[in-house]
């Protein structure tokens, strides 16, 4: 038996799309029935009272408005149409990543920008409250069907269940760092199963085996029955060899991937120019300034203040216990840097001691933490109520007024102490380009438990990426992870 018979997954490649065939059948079943849902019951709550009439003293008849009716069934269809137009059904987009949600919210608006125009141009007479509770309940029923299989297909896949074999192909430095990417996020789909490698002195990178070279990709993914092959950048593929694993796979179900030697920079910041029979990949400039940080600004003021004004009670709450714990100080002030360097008072919850500051020197041989950030899981500074607020970050809430004065913004990277930044090196500096945030991908991504380098690495990412979108993902997982309270000391 060859290796590459001994390797061929479990599941054939047919059976593995099948798997996913029937599960986006189920997800265009879902977003049908919560269409069909949102039209017609904004359909019923803006002419419901009129589809009872009194025809004479005693009795009543059921009318309909036929106009209205053909026009919801027409809506339905279209709506449909539009998500499969936008390939919002697409099994690539499944699982991971913000693209899923944002097709579902181009589609809905298009459709309506549509419904907009023709009824202008043609002068129909559409009722506002009818479309005004369409679109939104549609949209939202959308997202959170999609949110709902998004979960059920991440917690199938965390076991290995319909996910796509891979077949890596390249270079062996560049393969190791894209198996552990691949690994690190199973929600995306790939299951990395071989690799095609010529400069390798082993058989395997990591728990992967190596089944061949890079000119043998094309045999080997059709024998191993892969439903992925995966490329880096290999000098052994030679100029026209990506062109001919391409024609290779052609009309085999076998989908090429292409990971460009570019880390850390997001999609939407890379831009494909074709020039003479050439992709070339156009990164674009960080964003600093502009109409998109005016938006960003915004939203941190006007968000900062309605929490302090929701969130009021629970601050009186947390106020009272911090104070009854040793009746020391509420709040606790420390020097932070902001953006360009800038120093400012942060404002947090007292959790520690009175004069827990003083007491640091001695406590810095017990550091856990890596790099300047001193970091102690039983810090004996930490009072019991502390502890708790710790544990949820509620010690953080009064960071609400920095957001509101404009020095800090609801997402970015960690506000770093001033003893922090002297160590700064120069790549690490540009984490004061951009206002530091109550909370950000270190957050999300392990808080505590990170190491120097992938705080850093997560908080340079952030300010080299960051956008509207990405800032409200990272809000809405904030609350989940700060609902685990994993990483929290």
């Amino acid at each position: 038996m060859t290796l590459a018979t001994r390797l061929r997954p479990e599941s054939s490649t047919r059976s593995k799309q099948d798997d996913l065939s029937g599960f986006l059948r189920r997800v265009g079943m879902t977003d049908f029935l919560v269409i069909i849902w949102a039209v017609l019951g904004a359909h019923l709550i803006r002419f419901g009272m009129d589809a009872v009439q009194v025809a004479e003293p005693g009795r009543t008849r059921f009318s309909v408005d036929l106009r209205y009716s053909v026009f919801s069934a027409v809506l339905i269809v279209a709506w449909v149409f539009m998500l499969r137009l936008h390939g919002a059904y697409d099994r690539r987009l499944l699982g991971h990543g913000p693209e899923e949600y944002k097709l579902l919210g181009t589609a809905s608006f298009r459709l309506f920008a549509v419904l907009t125009m023709i009824s202008y141009v043609l002068r129909l007479e559409v009722a506002r409250g009818y479309v005004a509770i369409a679109m939104p309940a549609g949209m939202i029923g959308l997202l959170v069907s999609r949110w709902l299989w998004r979960k059920w297909l991440t917690l199938h896949r965390a076991l290995g269940l319909m996910s796509g074999s891979v077949l890596v192909v390249g270079e062996l430095e560049r393969l190791e760092h894209l198996i552990r990417a691949l690994d690190s996020v199973p929600a995306a789909g790939y299951r990395v199963v071989a690799a095609c490698c010529s400069d390798a002195d082993q058989n395997h990178i990591g728990r992967v085996p190596i089944v061949g070279d890079e000119a043998e990709a094309a045999d080997v993914a059709l024998r191993l029955g892969v439903n992925t092959v995966a490329c880096t950048s290999s000098g052994n593929l030679g100029p026209g060899g990506l062109r001919r694993l391409g024609w290779a796979l052609e009309g085999q179900d076998v989908d090429l991937v292409v990971a460009p030697g570019l880390t850390d920079v997001a999609g939407p910041r890379v831009l494909t120019r074709p020039v003479a029979g050439l992709s070339l990949l156009h990164v674009e400039a960080p964003v600093f300034t502009g109409p998109q940080l005016a938006v960003k600004t915004a939203i941190d003021r006007v968000g900062a203040a309605a929490l302090l004004l929701l969130l009021s009670p629970l601050f009186a709450v947390v106020a009272l216990l911090v104070w009854r714990n040793d009746r020391g100080p509420v709040l606790f002030q420390q020097e932070r840097i902001g953006k360009d360097g800038a120093s400012f008072p942060m404002l947090k919850f007292r959790t520690m001691v009175v004069g827990a500051e003083a007491m640091l020197a001695s406590l810095r041989d017990r550091s856990e933490g890596q790099g300047p950030l001193f970091k102690m899981a039983d810090d004996p500074r930490i009072t019991r109520i502390g502890a708790t607020l710790r544990r949820y970050s509620l010690d953080e809430l009064p960071q609400l007024v920095n957001v509101l004065r404009g020095q800090m913004s609801l997402v970015g990277p960690r506000p770093p102490l001033p003893t922090e930044v002297e160590g700064y090196e120069h790549d690490v500096r540009r984490r004061l380009l951009v206002k530091p945030g109550m909370t950000g991908l270190w957050q999300i991504n392990g808080r505590s438990d990170l190491s120097w380098d992938e705080s850093v690495r997560f908080d340079l990412y952030y300010v080299e990426n960051w956008s509207i979108m990405s800032d409200l993902m990272i809000l809405w997982r904030t609350g989940r992870a700060v609902l685990r309270a994993s990483g929290a000391y």
